[in-house]
């Protein structure tokens, strides 16, 4: 979750809350393409405050002037994370998941809502998006091949930090373990329930599901 948050705030943080800007400015919404919903209704539907918004929205608004975010914008910004690896696959995924009307842009309201449970959200609730994020055809389940362009993406983007260095087929067998434990009824794919009780059982996933977390 560092990465996206790292980029779209970092310029603009620690100055703006040094400054104590007011509320007045309402979200700065002048000048853009796109304008958000207003500070009180974001506030409603997050778990951030108004001072959070503000500054998460000045550090959008500074990579994204026009207010959206299109995927090859997303995918420049979000693979200045990973320069010794390839970012693009997994970044094209990511976008899609913060996508969730399916419209070829992120705005600001997607941003922080997804930020919103990523960050703050429930066990439950960060496990549905999550799973979300897995089923990369959004047909509610997840199969073999969908968990494996996730993970095969993970571990490109990693590059060589990727530790303990991983052989090819290791994503493979990385999901071939999670589907054993997964997939109760042993019909071929996992569903949300399977899915958040299976992370919920076994510490192990979790664990796993932890150390991905820092490349959202």
């Amino acid at each position: 979750m560092g990465a996206v948050v790292g980029t779209l705030t970092m310029n603009t943080k620690t100055r703006r809350l040094s400054r104590g800007d007011k509320n007045d400015d309402d979200l700065e919404m002048t000048m853009v393409c796109h304008r958000p919903e207003g500070l009180d209704q974001l506030e409603a539907i997050t778990n951030f405050s108004k001072r959070e918004l503000q500054v998460l929205y000045r550090g959008f608004k500074n990579e994204c002037p026009s207010g959206i975010v299109n995927e090859e914008t997303f995918k420049q910004i979000y693979s200045q994370f990973f320069p010794h690896g390839d970012a693009s696959t997994y970044a094209h995924y990511l976008f899609n998941a913060f996508d969730t009307a399916n419209s070829g842009s992120i705005k600001f309201e997607d941003f922080v809502t997804a930020l919103s449970i990523l960050l703050r959200g429930s066990i439950t609730e960060k496990l549905q998006w999550t799973f979300n994020l897995y089923d990369i055809n959004r047909d509610g389940y997840i199969n073999k091949e969908e968990m494996t362009d996730i993970v095969r993406a993970i571990y490109d983007m990693m590059g060589k930090y990727t530790y303990p260095v991983l052989k090819n087929d290791a994503p493979r067998q990385h999901v071939d373990a999670f589907f054993q434990k997964m997939d109760k009824n042993r019909d071929g794919v996992v569903t949300l329930d399977e899915f958040i009780l299976s992370c919920q059982e076994d510490e192990n996933i979790m664990r796993s599901l932890q150390l991905f977390e820092n490349v959202i």
